[in-house]
């Protein structure tokens, strides 16, 4: 099925499987943000994850107004990418203060707040901030990555321990993990692809050409519909979420 932002005309049932197919990093360089656009317009990408404090963040926006099917999340950014730290990340109030600039910051350049949260290098994970995330989740009723209802599956990623395993993300890898790893309920997969820039420092960077070359098959929309997994974006989740009596969010963090 296409994704829609206004309803979810498939089954509910408790065994059906969703998927939504999450890009990071929009907004971090022009290539990463085409290469985003790219695989959304192939239907299999459904959501990204925008970071408000890149130079194309706004570039990114503009890009998604022609896409109203694509959610958009805030993709936290307090180490810093290319630069440094934003904030004292030891330093909670610190951490408030700057996710608090971040998400106004996006209400800006969107329009709407995000559709959901997660933080580049995971830094949600990090205890004490856990409960910052969380606080900011609970009072926008948006999913927080790995704490709320939707299965969060990283495995589509091409650099382990510092070195980079192209097999991890050929076309082989990901119809397996479709096929094998995609289980009832609504999951998450992340992806991080985009055209090589040049203008772009990353340590994921030559990856993210894998990742792409990968994504833009034309045919994985229609191999998840094969395997009956359902392509969804975050705004049909939290829909379906509620018609299940289910919150968006967790009451206690999942990771620590």
């Amino acid at each position: 099925m296409n994704p829609t932002t206004d309803s979810v005309s498939v089954s509910t049932e408790m065994d059906s499987r969703f998927l939504i197919v999450n890009a990071d990093d929009f907004g971090a360089s022009d290539g990463v943000n085409r290469g985003i656009i790219a695989v959304h317009t192939t239907g299999f990408l459904t959501s990204t994850s925008l970071m408000v404090t890149q130079p194309a963040a706004e570039a990114a926006v503009s890009l998604a107004v022609d896409h109203p099917d694509l959610s958009i999340g805030l993709h936290t950014d307090l180490t810093g990418e290319g630069g440094p730290p934003r904030t004292d990340v030891d330093d909670p109030s610190a951490v408030v203060a700057e996710l608090k600039a971040q998400l106004d910051r996006f209400e800006h350049l969107v329009g709407r707040p995000p559709s959901h949260l997660d933080a580049h290098h995971n830094m949600h994970r990090h205890q004490p901030l856990t409960p910052v995330f969380l606080d900011a989740a609970a009072e926008l009723d948006i999913p927080l990555r790995e704490n709320c209802p939707i299965r969060y599956f990283p495995d589509f990623y091409a650099q382990w321990n510092d070195e980079t395993h192209p097999e991890q993300v050929t076309p082989d890898a990901l119809r397996r993990m479709l096929t094998t790893e995609i289980g009832p309920g609504i999951t998450e997969l992340s992806c991080h692809p985009g055209f090589v820039d040049p203008t772009f420092d990353s340590v994921y960077h030559l990856e993210r050409q894998l990742e792409l070359d990968t994504l833009l098959d034309p045919d994985l929309p229609a191999f998840a519909e094969a395997n009956d997994i359902n392509l969804i974006n975050y705004h049909q989740a939290k829909q379906l979420l509620s018609s299940r009596g289910q919150s968006p969010r967790a009451e206690n963090p999942a990771v620590g």
